[in-house]
């Protein structure tokens, strides 16, 4: 682990600062090398989904400024998300509760996690970290 809680980016991975205005930038970084790995066109729309809903959190929750790291796992692609917002309460295991009927906010880390294979949220000292698995 860094000093930020994350773990380094493996050999081959790819990473990048982002904010708000950089979203565009990072949903294009994430699917190219999406694609590069060998997700089909239909996966990497459910994939974009889920990372935009985490990217953003991160950046109008977190931190003016995150974190992407994105490398190829075992026929996974996987993302770590890193912002350094500290003060994440969390109540119970995140992404689990679906949102209530008539909920117009707060669905996101629970689409991330239905459109992924695995996610995982870690929260501290040293900020926020989400990582999911996505199958190539």
């Amino acid at each position: 682990m860094n000093e930020d809680g994350a773990t380094s980016v493996p050999r081959g991975g790819k990473e990048i600062t982002f904010s708000l205005a950089d979203l565009p930038d990072v949903r294009e970084f994430a699917a190219a090398l999406a694609r590069r790995g060998g997700m089909t066109e239909e996966r990497v729309g459910d994939f974009l989904v889920a990372l935009n809903e985490v990217t953003t959190n991160a950046v109008t929750h977190g931190a003016t400024k995150a974190r992407l790291r994105v490398w190829y796992d075992t026929g996974d692609l996987v993302v770590d998300v890193h912002d350094e917002g500290r003060h994440w309460i969390l109540d119970g295991v995140p992404g689990h509760k679906p949102p209530g009927e008539h909920a117009t906010s707060g669905m996101g880390l629970w689409v991330a996690r239905l459109l992924s294979r695995s996610l995982n949220v870690r929260t501290g000292d040293s900020g926020t970290t989400v990582i999911m698995r996505f199958p190539l």
